[in-house]
């Protein structure tokens, strides 16, 4: 989730790897009869803290067993056999390939006088990187992820260039895990060296100033165990120097008394020091150490030893770090801590908190560039490194932008821009002058004229004040029958901030409506709004979004009728827990790779580091607040649930399968309205990350056409 909010999903093997059936009139195809496929119960018992609580479908948590693969396969060939009869399916194929077949670019770096970017030509499964001597060079292809297998199922979890420009060190997941294997790739020749790195996650590489190597993390080979199940401790970060084997590799630092302690490293621009981030699951804090790499055996000094706010390195004049942090500043500041002189006492704030929260800052071209977010909408800002305001950078409109990339002696920068209905531009920012002018604008078949997006603001149960962005077609008539998805995600910090998508491109095509609720757990308001949403606090988030759902009702959006709900990972978590709690709210939902058996969420492969968020079932408290909400054990007997899918992939490492498997199979058992209730499983596929993008239009497809049918769209 939150160190590696990468998605992951790769192509379907089996039933839902099929096309859509032809056109044919929707009068033609009756919606066929469901009989939901066996799921067979056990007598399993757990006991937390003297509460028994029964988990009949353990089972399926078994993901190769000959009994899960069998109700794996009875389950998709049951929902294809569904949307097969959905007329409108065929359509939606089409308007989503056509909308999605447009070009599309990264953004921009440089490093050792080239430049570097990638570029999509429309469909294509993956990204292309390409390399150029200047901004208006002919491009050359450095690395096409597209040969690295022939299904798209492997893709690209990083890329870094060395400081001298000579090697491309790249990693690549492969059937939608997060495990990465790393290797080197020679820039001027653009073939492979012999390094290989393996068992990386969580992690990029850090080159050496000299470029004679790069240090990542990694984990030890799990032993004895499925891989995409075992439980991920003991992060260790490592040096690979090129041109010799992985086991040479230098270990640099571990914790073995520390088995949940994770680190990312980093080093000074300047090489002299390498930076580590030590953190405790997805929990925000983090404690800061670093090691002056130009000593022989320097130790590792722990700047911030203590577990007491979060702190992210953004460069340094020598010895002086400087730092973003929220410490004693909910929504953010920029602070610098001299090294020799490090306690807390002579920090000096160079920029204060403000009443927009500080999301992101970069140094580039000697100054600080202040990424900002107010009521979830983007501002910029730039400053001196001595805290002095330099202006701001005027953005094209009200959406979202991120990059600002660079190095301190850069003379330039590139940002993205986006909104809910413009695909993503990439502008060229001159640091001398501070004008931006565009560098990458794609050509969609997609008016943006047709639609407009309105903020409005609502009160949750409790009173507390919730953005909604709202996106429909101009001149809709709020006459309570619009179908509408509402979306949202609130957890881990993360702010929901607009974005062009092509699946919503093709629901507002189709007359939907779009709404997105910025909830409590998310990071539009800084920490202290995170805190409202999480542990004991997390049934918040779901009130927030059930008033979201009740504001575009009582205001004339739509109807429970024409209402659907949408979430993924921990918004699927969102989605599957509003559909139980308020089922007389919505038609429809789609909670997506989600979080949804709160008990044992902790006892899959990085699972445990969402203590932070949700809390632990190892504490009484804990485990009272999160049985009450968790999707798997609030399945009641005879209720009438609105028509559910469930997607998930069988191969995702970050929310194990089984969350959906379990669900479904109670879901299914126990639920008496006329559903339907479904699931649809990718094979070899994972959490959504580099997910190819055939798999993507086919993926999205079978789920608008979910909506459309359920929601009784033409």
């Amino acid at each position: 989730m939150r160190h590696t909010l990468l998605l992951v999903s790769l192509l379907t093997l089996g039933a839902c790897a099929t096309p859509p059936p032809p056109a044919t009139d929707a009068a033609s195809i009756p919606m066929p009869t469901l009989a939901y496929p066996a799921a067979r119960t056990v007598d399993h018992v757990d006991d937390y803290h003297g509460v028994k609580v029964a988990d009949p479908y353990r089972w399926l948590e078994e993901l190769d067993a000959p009994d899960t693969r069998a109700w794996i396969d009875a389950q998709n060939a049951l929902t294809q056999k569904y949307l097969a009869a959905v007329a409108q399916r065929p359509q939606i194929h089409a308007r989503m390939t056509e909308l999605w077949n447009y070009e599309r670019f990264g953004l921009p770096s440089r490093e050792g006088n080239r430049y570097f970017l990638t570029r999509n030509d429309g469909l294509q499964n993956q990204a292309v990187l390409y390399t150029m001597d200047a901004l208006d060079g002919e491009p050359r292809m450095l690395l096409d992820p597209n040969t690295l297998s022939t299904d798209g199922t492997v893709a690209l979890s990083g890329t870094e260039v060395s400081p001298d420009g000579k090697y491309l060190a790249y990693g690549a997941s492969s059937g939608g895990s997060d495990w990465q294997e790393w290797r080197v790739r020679d820039i001027a020749s653009g073939e492979d060296t012999s390094d290989v790195v393996q068992w990386v996650k969580f992690s990029g590489a850090a080159w050496a100033k000299d470029s004679s190597g790069f240090y990542y993390g990694r984990y030890d080979e799990p032993k004895g165990e499925n891989k995409l199940k075992a439980v991920n401790e003991f992060q260790k970060i490592y040096f690979h120097k090129i041109g010799t084997p992985q086991a040479s590799d230098v270990l640099v630092y571990d914790r073995p008394d520390q088995p949940k302690w994770g680190f990312q490293a980093e080093v000074s621009e300047d090489g002299h020091y390498l930076i580590v981030t030590v953190t405790e699951g997805t929990d925000e804090r983090n404690r800061l150490f670093y090691r002056d790499l130009t000593l022989p055996k320097a130790p590792m000094v722990e700047l911030i030893p203590t577990l007491e706010a979060s702190y992210h390195f953004i460069g340094n004049d020598g010895p002086v770090f400087w730092f973003q942090t929220n410490l004693d500043a909910s929504r953010n500041r920029i602070i610098a801590i001299d090294t020799r002189q490090p306690a807390k006492s002579n920090w000096r704030t160079l920029v204060p908190e403000s009443d927009a929260t500080l999301v992101r800052t970069t140094l580039v071209n000697d100054q600080f560039i202040a990424q900002y977010l107010r009521d979830a909408k983007s501002e910029v800002s730039r400053f001196g490194v001595d805290g002095r305001a330099l202006g701001s950078v005027t953005l094209p409109g009200i959406g979202a932008v991120d990059g600002f990339n660079g190095k301190p002696d850069d003379s330039e920068t590139f940002y993205s821009y986006t909104s809910f209905t413009v695909p993503t531009d990439i502008y060229r920012l001159d640091l001398a002058t501070g004008e931006s002018t565009l560098f990458r604008r794609p050509q969609v078949a997609f008016d943006p004229e047709q639609y407009e997006t309105r903020q409005v603001f609502y009160a949750s149960k409790d009173g507390t004040r919730v953005p909604l962005f709202i996106t429909a077609k101009k001149g809709l008539t709020l006459d309570g029958q619009q179908p509408t998805l509402l979306y949202g995600y609130g957890g881990f910090n993360i702010p929901v901030t607009p974005a062009y998508t092509v699946p919503m491109a093709t629901w507002l095509d189709r007359g939907g409506v779009y709404a997105v609720a910025n909830l409590r757990g998310g990071g539009e308001y800084g920490e202290t709004w995170h805190e409202a949403g999480t542990r004991l606090n997390k049934q918040n988030v779901f009130d927030d979004f059930i008033a979201a759902a009740e504001y575009l009702i009582e205001q004339g959006y739509t109807n429970p009728e024409k209402l659907a709900i949408y979430g993924r990972s921990n918004g699927g978590l969102l989605a599957g827990a509003t559909a139980l709690q308020r089922p007389d709210l919505f038609r429809a939902a789609l909670p997506t790779v989600g979080v949804l058996d709160m008990l044992r969420f902790n006892q899959f492969t990085i699972g445990w580091a969402w203590e932070s968020d949700y809390g632990s079932p190892q504490k009484p408290d804990e485990f009272a607040a999160l049985r009450a909400y968790s999707p798997l054990h609030n399945i009641k007997p005879g209720v009438r649930y609105p028509a559910i899918l469930v997607p998930t992939g069988d191969h995702d490492d970050r929310v194990y399968p089984a969350h959906s498997f379990k669900f479904t199979a109670a879901l299914q058992a126990n639920a008496a309205g006329p559903g339907p209730y479904l699931t649809r499983i990718e094979t070899r596929a994972g959490h959504g990350a580099g997910k190819p993008t055939s798999m993507q239009i086919d993926e999205w497809t079978d789920m608008l056409s979910f909506l459309v049918r359920e929601l009784d769209m033409q």
